[in-house]
């Protein structure tokens, strides 16, 4: 008997229409959903320890006056481009992106002058991405 005729195509299609190239692909693949499900969810398992804070703690001065700073700045930029490209931008990510790196800068610096009361949360950065947000669309429409 001749071993050729056993020997099958890894490229060619089984009974069920799958190669055995593309069966190892899906178990690759498989295997890296798995990893990326087991690290998203790790992210999750850092914060599961942390208590929210209430909502009185999470309106805080440095939100309101970084996002007052912010709000007048992204009002100017998006006036301009309303007036001349007719273009209303969102920003949402542009005002969560500054706002993070402004209020983390504040923070380290309290934090070396032994000022710092509260540590920076996430729901913080969603206070002052909101207020924003809120502020600039004000502005483009009114």
């Amino acid at each position: 008997m001749d071993n050729s005729e056993n020997r099958r195509d890894p490229n060619a299609p089984s009974e069920n229409g799958i190669s055995e190239q593309d069966f190892q692909y899906k178990k690759v693949d498989d295997k890296t959903d798995k990893k990326e499900e087991e690290s998203a969810e790790s992210i999750e398992k850092i914060f599961e320890s942390k208590e929210v804070p209430s909502w009185k703690k999470q309106l805080t001065f440095r939100a309101f006056f970084v996002s007052f700073v912010l709000g007048i700045l992204f009002t100017f930029i998006v006036m301009k481009l309303n007036l001349t490209t007719g273009i209303i931008p969102s920003l949402n990510v542009s005002a969560g992106l500054l706002g993070f790196l402004f209020v983390i800068t504040w923070t380290k610096f309290l934090e070396k002058s032994g000022l710092l009361k509260q540590p920076f949360t996430r729901q913080e950065n969603t206070v002052i991405q909101t207020c924003v947000v809120a502020t600039s669309g004000i502005a483009s429409s009114g």
